[in-house]
């Protein structure tokens, strides 16, 4: 009978865990939900592709200023397979069993190889990180495509989207593409 006694408190702990890490991500949610914009959603007509499409995994999305706080609004903080898509109108994740992340090229402040973001650390550089700004946050949201002998080229491509900025304040973005 004391065994049975400890096996269902220990149940009831474990279940006590898990009713508060999933009230915490729930909050978390909420919080963020009240301090971003809307997620951008990928216009009609994106182009031709610049690179080839890459499979992989979307790791996340977090604040730039720490690679650990997620963004948990919607499914935004959902780990899933999927491809990327690279558009002169902007990058395209395309995630399987949750919504598409779409980020314009406007919003693109850079990109970069790393190995950590979102909790998930990789041996070496093996994530594609794009630094992009969603109303007056900067976040970070990273992919790890399954093949890494392209990833060099992904962060190039992805860094030429960023607008370029002019001391007399117009945006030359489109002249930097032209010229590549």
């Amino acid at each position: 009978m004391e065994r049975w006694a400890w096996v269902l408190a220990l149940a009831a702990l474990a279940g006590l865990v898990f009713f508060g890490m999933r009230r915490g991500w729930v909050n978390r949610a909420r919080r963020q939900a009240a301090e971003l914009p809307d997620f951008p959603v990928p216009s009609g007509d994106l182009g031709k592709e610049l690179l080839p499409a890459a499979t992989g995994l979307y790791v996340g999305t977090t604040r730039a200023t720490d690679w650990q706080d997620r963004i948990a609004v919607g499914d935004i903080g959902h780990r899933a397979n999927g491809t990327a898509h690279l558009y002169a109108a902007g990058l395209l994740l395309r995630r399987t069993g949750a919504s598409d992340v779409w980020i314009p090229a406007e919003s693109v402040v850079d990109a970069r190889l790393d190995h950590k973001l979102a909790n998930k650390v990789v041996p070496g550089a093996g994530l594609v990180v794009v630094t992009w700004r969603l109303g007056d946050q900067l976040l970070d949201t990273g992919f790890r495509g399954d093949d890494k002998t392209t990833q060099t080229d992904w962060v190039e491509a992805v860094r030429a989207l960023a607008p370029v900025d002019d001391p007399t304040g117009h945006d030359t973005a489109g002249s930097r593409q032209e010229e590549k």
